[in-house]
């Protein structure tokens, strides 16, 4: 695996997310408001809602198109809904800086 620099913990404001691109899509990293950091797919398992751009609840993301909620930590729906969203490695280092695992090359998205 792969670990690539995404940024600064400071560049994903508290329950907001950052958008990265890679070669298969596009991966949607969270801030919680205890500072966990979190990625998945940016693609909700039931129609593809735009998961970046959902409300953070906890360790949750709530889809904006039919409120369907995300586990932010396993990328599975929260019964009663079924599914799940691709979910990527986080680690955020001592000094802030946020590294993403992956097995491609990805670009950040301004």
């Amino acid at each position: 695996m792969n670990w690539i620099n995404v940024g600064n913990i400071n560049d994903i404001p508290r329950l907001g997310s950052r958008i990265i691109t890679s070669d298969w899509g596009k991966i949607a990293i969270f801030r919680t408001s205890d500072d966990q950091v979190f990625a998945v797919n940016n693609r909700c398992p039931h129609r593809g809602g735009d998961l970046a751009q959902g409300i953070v609840h906890g360790h949750t993301v709530t889809c904006p198109l039919h409120n369907w909620k995300i586990d932010l930590a396993s990328g599975k729906a929260l019964a009663p809904d079924e599914g799940c969203t691709r979910r990527y490695e986080v680690e955020v280092k001592e000094d802030g800086t946020v590294m993403l695992g992956v097995k491609a090359s990805l670009k950040a998205v301004a």
